[in-house]
């Protein structure tokens, strides 16, 4: 618990949510607390709640319960995995269905007594795997509100309760009973039974919650991965002697040591040691900077150099990772979740299919119609109407399009993220490890007059091969073959220089050289101009080349760019690179709009920015300083090869590291979405079509059974046709 001045904040666990409309449901009833204000993450079961000191937060938990929810403080380390119940329901739920389903449907293996079998699988189907749907369903109801919950425990209950009737008091009970095909309600009515629509109903329905649970525990994932960077232990100075201890337990103005290759503990200032520090975790950014005594550091990154000491000058929820981690969560609950097109539809379709079973029932009592005939009727009504192909819609849909994704190194994280993909008009990409391939190479060498380029690389990259700075091992890369170097010695912020067979060379800034000819300074002003690293090196006393060392761009992002304007959208180069560098990669990939030396939280500004347009806007990036913008982007695409925060926050995920693989995430989720939406249409169509038929006594409830089974074989073979997305 965190507070204000007047004012304490919280963070309660949500559970019972099955739709977005509940989480605005338990929003509504914080707000209307006096002093209280909340907003209810369904994605993350999380709610954020601001209330007057004073108030017990017991009050808040007791709202959310009368609401008919469950809340709770989340407890440390807690980290529940909410698939695990479903997926033993699901299981369940289908193993039993499974046999119902086949004998029903296939009168030549009913054998005597194959009826009450049925009804012994169906019993803990019906009472203990469809439990989250008739518990949802009473909740709704006694809030005055229908879901497709409400729909899916009527309509199986019913045909459960009238199997179970026609089994006691009719005559489908009787020894040898089989089940017949008939096509109108009179020849049926008293001796069928309907277990198979009741367990299929459940079974599919269960598999597509499961998937949803799925997608909505990985969407609260990016704040655990935030905070996981940070280094767990720290060597703190305590009386001349290193003491470890758990970062957590660092206080402001504690001095700790920072060796090569560790992670710097928290947020401090450099009292002694000089070296490079590797921040492309935090920035995205490829170059190491240089720090010595009385230069500030940022915790989570890497000392890439010589030994530190550093005084602690921020913990906790004051660092720079902490503000990036809680940047991270206000994107996420500012973004509206998308509510299910069969939820929306379903506010409607519930009573009015629930209105329309009753006047059935009345109807046919009216018109003298037998009591056994009027209820069939009514379940039929009700079993046609049962969401089976809704059920599937969107899972099925989502399970193929994602399969051919993963073939294609696309992750789509839910059916929540399709909607976006279709509005965009404008795609901002990062430009280090996304754009560009995020690793220092040697671009070019300028030589002075009268030397030879293999030479002047043998000599610099044998030299730079003892040196671990990432200047220096592109250096090295880049050398065709190397010898052995003797009395290295590394020059403290300038370069190194050692004995190479029987050389003295000296590779780094032009400080270690007397003079440099009029060549090789022009061409390192040059290289700097274009924002590019520019080393000098040589040997005996004399500079022989400039070496130019920079981030290069990848060879299929110029293409992929390209693609994007295909699909009508505008792309804009983000970076917080310095303009140069930023106009030399935009002229090389042809991008015209460019964005430069944007400070971490500023790429949330700029996407918002963007947003005021009018413009709707993909982000692609691959750094923990893209995590919150990919979070606040209408649709958030992370480089595989990035981060883990980067991933988890943003919608889709590139594996393979191919810029042209957001092209084809676009076009894979917008036919994925498409595909989704044509399966909703034709489940409702087949559904609405088959109700009057249903009323009017012309389609009992097996041929109902059958026609929603139809209608979920159509929606599985729609869905089967992304498999050759192309």
């Amino acid at each position: 618990m965190t507070a204000t001045a007047d004012h304490d904040r919280l963070e309660l666990a949500i559970g019972g949510m099955t739709c977005a409309s509940c989480a605005m449901r338990i929003e509504k009833k914080l707000n209307r607390l006096d002093g209280v204000t909340a907003t209810v993450n369904y994605a993350t079961e999380k709610a954020n709640v601001t209330f007057p000191v004073g108030v017990d937060p017991r009050r808040l938990v007791e709202t959310v319960e009368a609401a008919g929810y469950t809340a709770a403080l989340p407890r440390p380390g807690q980290d529940e995995d909410a698939t695990r119940p479903l997926r033993r329901r699901l299981i369940a739920s289908a193993v039993l269905a499974i046999p119902v389903v086949v004998l029903a449907m296939v009168p030549a293996w009913q054998f005597d007594y194959w009826q009450w079998v049925s009804l012994a699988l169906a019993t803990p189907v019906i009472g203990w795997a469809a439990w989250p749907f008739h518990k949802a369903s009473w909740t709704n109801l006694t809030h005055g509100t229908t879901t497709m919950d409400t729909l899916i425990s009527v309509g199986t209950l019913a045909a459960f309760l009238w199997s179970l009737y026609a089994l006691v008091l009719g005559d489908a009970g009787m020894i040898g009973m089989r089940h017949p095909f008939a096509l109108t309600i009179e020849r049926s009515a008293g001796d069928a039974v309907y277990f198979e629509v009741a367990t299929g109903v459940i079974t599919f329905l269960l598999a597509g919650r499961y998937f949803e649970a799925r997608s909505k525990r990985r969407a609260g994932a990016a704040l655990r991965a935030l905070l996981q960077l940070g280094a767990k232990e720290v060597a703190v100075l305590r009386d001349g002697a290193e003491v470890r201890i758990p970062a957590d337990r660092l206080a402001v103005g504690d001095r700790f040591v920072v060796r090569p290759g560790e992670k710097i503990a928290t947020d401090g200032v450099i009292e002694e040691g000089a070296s490079a520090v590797d921040a492309s975790m935090l920035t995205g950014e490829s170059v190491p900077v240089e720090v010595g005594p009385g230069d500030a550091v940022v915790g989570a990154t890497v000392n890439a150099g010589g030994r530190l000491v550093v005084r602690a000058t921020r913990v906790g929820a004051d660092t720079q990772l902490a503000q990036m981690g809680r940047l991270v969560e206000a994107a996420q609950a500012g973004k509206a979740q998308v509510q299910r097109l069969a939820d929306r539809v379903a506010g409607v379709f519930v009573p009015i299919v629930l209105t329309l079973s009753l006047t059935t029932l009345v109807g046919w009592l009216a018109a003298g119609g037998t009591p056994s005939a009027a209820f069939t009727a009514a379940v039929a009504v009700l079993i046609i109407a049962c969401p089976c192909a809704l059920g599937l819609a969107t899972p099925t849909a989502l399970l193929v399009g994602t399969g051919r994704g993963a073939q294609l190194g696309i992750l789509i994280k839910g059916p929540e993220v399709l909607e976006g993909t279709r509005r965009i008009d404008t795609i901002v990409l990062d430009k280090t490890g996304t754009v560009t391939t995020g690793r220092m190479s040697l671009v070019d060498v300028r030589l002075a007059p009268g030397e030879d380029r293999a030479e002047v690389l043998r000599l610099a990259g044998t030299l730079e091969h003892a040196s671990e700075h990432p200047v220096a091992k592109a250096i090295a890369a880049a050398a065709p073959e190397t010898g052995e170097t003797a009395e290295f010695v590394n020059v403290e912020g300038l370069g190194v220089r050692g004995v190479v067979d029987g050389r003295s060379v000296v590779v780094g800034r032009a400080a270690l050289f007397d003079d440099l000819p009029v060549e090789l300074a022009e061409a390192k002003a040059a290289a700097e101009k274009l924002g590019r690293t520019a080393v000098v090196a040589g040997w005996d006393g004399k500079a022989r080349a400039v070496l130019e060392v920079a981030d290069t761009v990848k060879p299929t992002s110029a293409e992929a760019v390209r693609r994007f304007a295909a699909l009508g959208l505008r792309p804009v180069l983000l970076t917080g690179d310095n303009e140069a560098v930023a106009r030399e990669v935009a002229r090389e990939v042809g991008i015209d709009e460019v964005v430069a030396e944007v400070l971490p939280a500023g790429k949330v500004d700029v996407v918002k920015r963007l947003q005021e347009q009018g413009r709707r806007v993909a982000m692609v990036g691959d750094g923990v300083n893209d995590a919150a913008a990919l979070a606040q982007a209408d649709l958030g695409l992370a480089m595989g090869t990035g981060t883990d925060v980067a991933i988890e926050a943003g919608d889709l995920t590139l594996v393979r590291g191919d810029l042209r693989a957001a092209a084809d995430a676009i076009r894979l989720s917008r036919r994925t979405l498409g595909t989704i939406k044509g399966n909703l249409f034709w489940a409702f169509a087949y559904n609405v079509a088959a109700l009057p038929l249903a009323a009017l006594g012309l389609l009992n409830p097996m041929i109902a059974g059958a026609a929603m089974a139809l209608s979920s074989v159509f929606v599985v073979s729609n869905s089967l046709r992304l498999r050759s997305f192309r």
